[in-house]
Order: C-alpha cells, then structure tokens, then sequence
C-alpha cells in the first residue's frame, strides 16, 4: 500500500514535470495527493449519510474537517518534503521498466478518475434526497 501510494505522487510529479511551470512539482503533487484523500472521505462520508445513518453530520464547528485537514498535510510532509525523502521516491521509480510505467500511468489514471467520478455521483445521490423529513 505504501509503495502504491509512492508511485502515485511519483506520477503526479512527473506530470506537474511536463507542465509548462516545473516550480515546485514535488508540493503540487503532494497537494494534489492531499486533494485526492479529501474527495476520498468527502464521497465515503456521504455514502454513509445516504445509506447508513442519514442523520448523521459534522459537527457545527467542523472540528473533524479541522483535524483531517491537519492530519493529512502533516503526514504528506513528514512522509515526502521531511529531509527531501521525495527524490528518493523520483530516483526509485525512474528506474522502472517503460512498459511497467506505462501501466502504472493508465492505473493513477483510473484511481484518480475513480475517486473524482465517485465524488461527483455521491453528489448527485444526496440531490435525490428529501433532506427536510431528516432534520
């Protein structure tokens, strides 16, 4: 799991790389990486609340939205910028096979098309709902 999660901010790095601003890539991808584990929640929340418990809700003050946010850009830091540990991530996956990379480019694709088409379905689901009978 840990080295899919590698690969996939290597593939986000080499494509911020081919941009035409190559500034920081190393922090787009990990805030893209950030981005991605906010839709994650965000759509695995709201299956909850549709099929689960509908009565469900954050918080008034959003303390949780708080703390994921905190959580998850500390760990990108520590786990990629914390001593430049990222260029050993880059060094490591240059040396794969094109036709590997290749694959592994097609399946970051799927990941992320499956997390952001996930995102904007558990919207259009929550759309169906009578909210008002739930409150």
């Amino acid at each position: 799991m840990k080295k899919a999660y590698y690969y996939l901010f290597y593939k986000l790095y080499k494509n911020y790389e081919r941009g035409p601003s190559v500034w920081m890539s190393d922090w787009k991808a990990s805030f893209s990486l950030d981005v991605l584990i906010y839709f994650l929640v965000m759509f695995l929340f709201i299956y909850y609340n549709i099929f689960i418990n509908r009565y469900a809700n954050l918080s008034k003050s959003n303390i949780e939205v708080y703390i994921l946010v905190i959580s998850v850009s500390l760990l990108n830091y520590f786990i990629f910028h914390h001593r430049n540990q990222w260029k050993k991530i880059i060094v490591e996956f240059d040396q794969l096979p094109k036709k590997k990379n290749i694959l592994g480019s097609w399946v970051v694709f799927g990941v992320v098309l499956f997390i952001v088409a996930n995102l904007i379905f558990s919207f259009y689901l929550m759309s169906k709902i009578d909210w008002s009978q739930y409150r």
